[in-house]
């Protein structure tokens, strides 16, 4: 068959069935994807790194297995975001230090995944070591929004996110430590997923006793997020915590929408101030899930002390991942991480004790909140997409940030206290740009988050164009 532009506007699932049943090879997929990123992703810098004859040749030894036994993803590419290694493959952690890195081995996620039939075919672009919620680093560039190629893609996970709304790819991996799944998926009009931390492990790790950072998928729906993360679950001797094989159960529980009984929504979480344009946007959506029949509810746990707590336990996380590399190069490395690894390097005994201590109190608070409640809600970021030559958001409705991650408070507020949390698209702002909500379940609840997060995507309806965004359309 060769490429075939239609193949494009499916969804995972879709090709998934398609593949299973014969009717696409996994070279049709890449060689679709090739002529796909060679027309759009030019203009967007989604996808620096391809590595397609690598992608061709796993796909020739996949299809000498009968179809049944190609695992459940059965040949469907997947780009892998550029912190993490792939065997024989330039991983740069989006660091001129590594600008000329090919490791010998890949993680174990990347392993996982092409055990069950996913294809590696390009490393997602993600700002260095994935600091901050813009994609952009001295090795590759920027990478821009599909929607408005003025605009930022998110980050850290920006360059996957502006990868799926575009159209060249359909699942991709990433990550998150204080929203990077999240943001980008508001930015750019798909799903992110933040799992339970050990739900999909990956290693070796530099840090493996870390909270903070996880592995999820991102997708253009949830459904195609749920197979996403089945394919990444599972045992993992590389790290000391990781959960069993998920045997399908996430795709299973997407299938089977289940309405929430009780749905607790806030425009901020107490924490952060949040662009006119978005709160509007967001209370509309909660009429429109009221108007549905869900039992809505303006409530949320307090979050006092969030600010202060993450901040360190960051901090801390930096400066045992990346402190190392403060002293042999840091000339190379950009100020902000330069100013994480000296914060968590400076911390005493006292505020680190206390920040652990404050979210203990933060999970338990949170903890019989969703006792309460089945689900919270809130916007999946305070801003639209900002204009791409900012480094960060320096300030949002007249208030100013101290720090270049005081902004994504929305989203770490969720991390702090390790809850699954999914961003669904929900709609455009008035300038057209996209923006999402957030769904925060129960920890360990993915399943039960992924049902009900279908439930809701089905119930806000179909806010988006019948095609990709109008940047496919202008680029053809």
């Amino acid at each position: 068959m060769g490429a075939d532009r239609t193949l494009i506007e499916k969804s995972a699932v879709e090709i998934v069935g398609l593949l299973k049943g014969g009717e696409v090879s996994p070279l049709d997929l890449i060689a679709t994807l090739e002529q796909r990123i060679a027309e759009v992703d030019p203009a967007i810098n989604a996808l620096p790194t391809l590595c397609l004859d690598r992608a061709r040749d796993h796909a020739r030894r996949l299809m000498e297995c009968t179809l049944e036994d190609r695992g459940m993803l059965a040949g469907l590419p997947v780009p892998i975001k550029d912190l993490v290694p792939v065997a024989g493959v330039r991983t740069t952690f989006g660091s001129p230090i590594f600008a000329d890195n090919v490791p010998a081995e890949s993680e174990s996620i990347v392993t996982r995944l092409e055990d069950r039939g996913g294809i590696v075919y390009a490393k997602s672009n993600t700002p260095e070591f994935g600091a901050g919620g813009h994609t952009f680093n001295e090795v590759f560039g920027t990478t821009l929004n599909p929607w408005n190629l003025e605009r930022s893609a998110g980050g850290s996970s920006g360059g996957a996110a502006a990868a799926l709304a575009s159209g060249c790819a359909w699942i991709a991996d990433g990550s998150d430590m204080a929203g990077s799944l999240r943001t980008p998926a508001s930015f750019c009009g798909v799903v992110g997923l933040r799992p339970s931390p050990g739900r999909v492990p990956t290693g070796p790790d530099t840090n493996p006793y870390g909270l903070l950072p996880v592995e999820g998928p991102m997708a253009r729906n949830v459904t195609d997020a749920a197979l996403g993360l089945d394919a990444m679950t599972g045992r993992d001797h590389t790290v000391p915590m990781a959960s069993a094989d998920s045997a399908g159960m996430f795709l299973e529980a997407a299938r089977n929408p289940r309405k929430p009984a009780r749905v607790a929504f806030s425009t901020d979480l107490g924490l952060t101030p949040v662009d006119p344009a978005v709160e509007a946007l967001f209370l509309d959506r909660m009429v429109c899930l009221e108007r549905a029949g869900l039992p809505m509810v303006e409530a949320c746990p307090d979050f006092t002390g969030a600010h202060e707590a993450f901040q360190t336990l960051r901090a801390v996380a930096f400066a045992v991942a990346t402190g190392p590399l403060l002293e042999s190069h840091r000339d190379l490395l950009k100020p902000e991480v330069i100013w994480n690894v000296e914060k968590g390097l400076a911390l005493d005994g006292r505020a680190i004790v206390e920040a652990e201590r404050e979210r203990v109190r933060l999970f338990h608070t949170v903890r019989q909140f969703l006792n309460v409640h089945d689900i919270l809600v809130c916007p999946g970021a305070i801003v639209p997409p900002f204009p791409k030559g900012e480094r960060y958001v320096s300030e949002c409705n007249g208030r100013k940030f101290e720090t270049y991650i005081d902004w994504l408070a929305i989203t770490y507020g969720f991390t702090l206290v390790s809850l699954p949390v999914i961003c669904i698209p929900c709609g455009v702002t008035p300038d057209g740009l996209p923006a999402g909500i957030q769904i925060a379940g129960h920890p360990g609840g993915e399943a039960e988050l992924l049902s009900v997060a279908r439930y809701i995507e089905d119930a806000l309806g179909d806010w988006r164009p019948p095609k990709l965004p109008e940047f496919v359309v202008r680029h053809p």
